[in-house]
């Protein structure tokens, strides 16, 4: 889920449309393997499955390649696609397969087999679909307000509540750094001005139905992109001004299921492989259409979640992962989402500019006692840029994640040889509450001046 669940609705001509689900009714299920036996894979060639950027960054933290990274047997694979069901995706970190039928009776060939461990409905189909536009573009700025007179311009505040202004005056912009952006869509990105000397490593779908241009779906991941990637000295300037991005799309808009976690987990493991250094990711579940599959509080561990189970693999990996806490301080719900409660990242609440947490900011801790969320930035509200590219205002911790995410790339650039833990931490130790941390504001608001002298002198 988003920032806020977006509408599915299209008005034409006055008329709300639907369409039928393409293709008839059909499910997806998890399948969770064994082991992996019969693999051709070895560790002591990860060329086979790794890139070359991607292997360079486990060799400058220290860190082996293990079982884990060994793709799926792809014998099993082929047996199992042999039953009549269509492959959709493969998780290798968690072992698993997602997996498309029409008839469900299928399923029981598949559990009978003796490598599957398990087989979990995660999505059914359907019965129709509300199709959606491209917005109109418009290429202006705000009416209602003008630029402050900065250089940052509206990105001014979003960086300075929690000081990163001196990262860029020391050269530090993010060059270099390469940050993996997970949502819903990234609409206009393709033809917004202000966009077009955004450095785009690649871009790719990860969800199964329906597959869609990334460009002219839901602008949420517009807008996150916006408070990293922009560079308009005197209107906006990002975080990250000159990070290259990898924007994936795992977030299906329309419905709201477990499998959306296993988009997740797939966009996670190809952006390890492509060698990122960071993910941000501004989405978090625990709510499903299917109210069986919901989340409990006793999962937040970090583990119990396929989701949060990955994240947690993450750092692990040396990539640091930046993830919005969740927006349900106001619901029922009121805890931070998933993966949100994932070990070894930077969960994110909002503030607002008087340094106030947002009342819809989601709080912690996790279920097993550790603090959440890790920081806070501005996020009621921040400056961002819409999908028909207008500057405005905000709300929503899907913008204070990605605040930190290009600031975190900054940091990093300046201290190269530092693992992902490190820079993590000392993130953590410089914010204003590292010491008396409590449930709402995590370890406080970050002083990346200070951060930065952390990891240069380790005081």
């Amino acid at each position: 889920m988003i920032a806020a669940r977006l509408s599915a609705a299209v008005v034409l001509n006055g008329e709300e449309k639907t369409v039928k689900f393409p293709g008839g009714r059909c499910y997806l299920y998890r399948i969770a393997l064994t082991d992996k036996q019969g693999t051709p894979y070895t560790l002591d060639q990860p060329g086979q499955y790794l890139s070359a950027k991607s292997v360079a960054r486990r060799q400058r933290q220290g860190i082996q390649v293990d079982s884990t990274d060994l793709p799926v047997s792809p014998s099993y694979v082929s047996r199992i696609v042999s039953e009549n069901v269509q492959l959709i995706g493969k998780s290798k970190w968690n072992n698993t397969l997602l997996v498309k039928v029409r008839d469900q009776r299928h399923i029981k060939a598949l559990r009978a087999l003796p490598f599957v461990k398990d087989a979990v409905k995660v999505w059914t189909s359907p019965d129709s679909l509300k199709p959606t536009v491209r917005s109109l573009f418009h290429q202006e700025l705000n009416k209602w307000e003008a630029a402050p007179d900065d250089e940052y311009g509206f990105g001014g505040a979003n960086i300075d509540l929690v000081k990163g202004r001196g990262l860029h005056q020391s050269g530090y912009k993010g060059k270099g750094m390469t940050i993996a952006v997970l949502d819903g869509g990234f609409m206009n990105m393709d033809r917004i001005p202000a966009m077009k000397n955004v450095k785009i490593a690649g871009t790719h779908d990860f969800v199964a139905f329906p597959s869609a241009d990334i460009f002219k779906e839901a602008d949420h991941g517009t807008k996150v992109m916006s408070t990293m990637a922009l560079n308009m000295p005197g209107t906006y300037i990002g975080t990250a001004p000159e990070a290259e991005f990898w924007l994936m799309r795992t977030e299906e808009v329309q419905t709201e299921s477990l499998a959306e976690e296993d988009y997740w987990a797939f966009a996670a493991e190809y952006a390890d492989s492509v060698g990122v250094d960071m993910i941000s990711s501004s989405l978090g579940f625990q709510d499903f259409d299917d109210k069986t599959t919901d989340h409990q509080y006793a999962d937040l561990d970090g583990e119990r979640a396929l989701i949060s189970h990955t994240a947690s693999m993450l750092s692990g990996k040396g990539i640091i992962l930046v993830n919005s806490a969740g927006n349900d301080g106001v619901g029922t719900w009121k805890k931070i989402n998933f993966p949100a409660d994932a070990k070894d990242i930077l969960a994110v609440g909002a503030v607002n500019r008087s340094r106030k947490n947002a009342t819809f900011s989601s709080v912690g801790p996790t279920q097993d006692g550790r603090v959440k969320p890790d920081i806070m930035a501005l996020g009621s509200p921040a400056s961002v840029m819409s999908g028909r590219g207008v500057i405005n205002s905000d709300m929503g911790t899907s913008f204070a994640a990605p605040i930190i995410t290009g600031l975190v790339a900054c940091l990093w650039q300046s201290v190269p040889q530092k693992t992902a833990t490190e820079v993590m931490d000392a993130v953590r130790r410089s914010a204003d509450s590292y010491d008396v941390p409590n449930n709402v504001f995590g370890y406080g608001i970050p002083d990346f001046s200070k951060a930065l002298k952390i990891l240069k002198t380790g005081e």
